[in-house]
C-alpha cells in the first residue's frame, strides 16, 4: 500500500463529468466498441492504439478536463494526466485521444487511462446480482480486506466494463478538476455515508 495515501475510511466511487458549462468528448464509435470488447474480453486484438473523438456541446464553452462520461473510459487532459502520472500508472497505461481538428502527429491533448487491474474484491453475498450482459450492479459492497486501496482505480470481474475509483484518488482529482468532476459514491466502509442511489446511471 502506498505510504502517502491519506487515511480515513475506505470508499469507492464512479467518476463522470459534472453538468457544468463546458464541452464534453464523445469517442469515435468504432474504436469505442473495440474498447468495450477489450474491457470484457481482455484480448489485445480488440484494443485500439488511439482514439479520435468529437466535441459535444456549445463550441463557445471551454473543453472539460475530464470530458468523457463512459464508465470504462476515463479521459483526462494532458495537464491532469501529467500531474498524476505516477499514481495513474499503477492502475494501467495511457492511450492518446485526438479530438476533432487536432493534429494526430502532435502530442495528444487528452489521454485515456486504460485500467488493466482487475481485482476480486466484491462481497457477492451483500451486493446486487450483476445484470446479464453488462455485469452492472445497482448496489456493490466491497470486502475491505480485499480492496486494492493502494491503486487509484481498478475493475472487478463481475462488472469489467466499469472503472472503480478509490477515495484518496478521487480527493486528488477533485483538487485538480474542481467543478469539472462528479464523483458518485458506490460504497464506503463508513456506515454514515450513503451510496448514490444509481451510481452507474446517466
Amino acid at each position: 500500500m502506498t505510504t502517502d495515501r491519506p487515511g480515513g475510511p475506505l470508499a469507492v466511487y464512479r467518476l463522470m463529468p459534472s453538468l457544468g458549462d463546458f464541452r464534453a468528448l464523445s469517442l469515435e464509435e468504432y474504436a469505442h466498441r473495440r474498447l468495450i470488447r477489450w474491457l470484457r474480453t481482455g484480448d489485445p486484438a480488440d484494443l485500439p492504439e488511439s482514439f479520435t473523438a468529437e466535441w459535444v456541446g456549445n463550441p463557445r464553452l471551454r473543453p472539460a478536463e475530464f470530458p468523457c462520461a463512459y464508465p470504462g473510459a476515463p479521459v483526462f487532459s494532458r495537464r491532469v494526466a501529467t500531474l498524476l502520472a505516477n499514481e495513474l500508472s499503477t492502475a494501467g497505461r495511457r492511450l492518446p485521444v485526438f479530438p476533432e481538428g487536432s493534429d494526430p502527429e502532435a502530442d495528444p491533448a487528452y489521454l485515456l487511462l486504460l485500467v488493466e487491474k482487475i481485482v476480486d474484491c466484491v462481497d457477492q453475498r451483500r451486493s446486487s446480482k450483476p445484470k446479464r450482459g453488462t455485469g452492472q450492479m445497482k448496489t456493490t459492497v466491497f470486502l475491505p480486506e480485499a480492496l486494492p486501496a493502494e491503486l487509484p482505480a481498478f475493475r472487478v470481474p463481475e462488472f469489467p466494463g466499469a472503472v472503480q475509483w478509490n477515495g484518496w484518488a478521487v480527493n486528488r482529482l477533485r483538487e485538480l478538476l474542481g467543478a469539472d468532476l462528479e464523483a458518485r459514491l458506490v460504497w464506503s466502509e463508513d456506515p454514515s455515508l450513503k451510496p448514490h442511489p444509481d451510481p452507474w446511471g446517466f
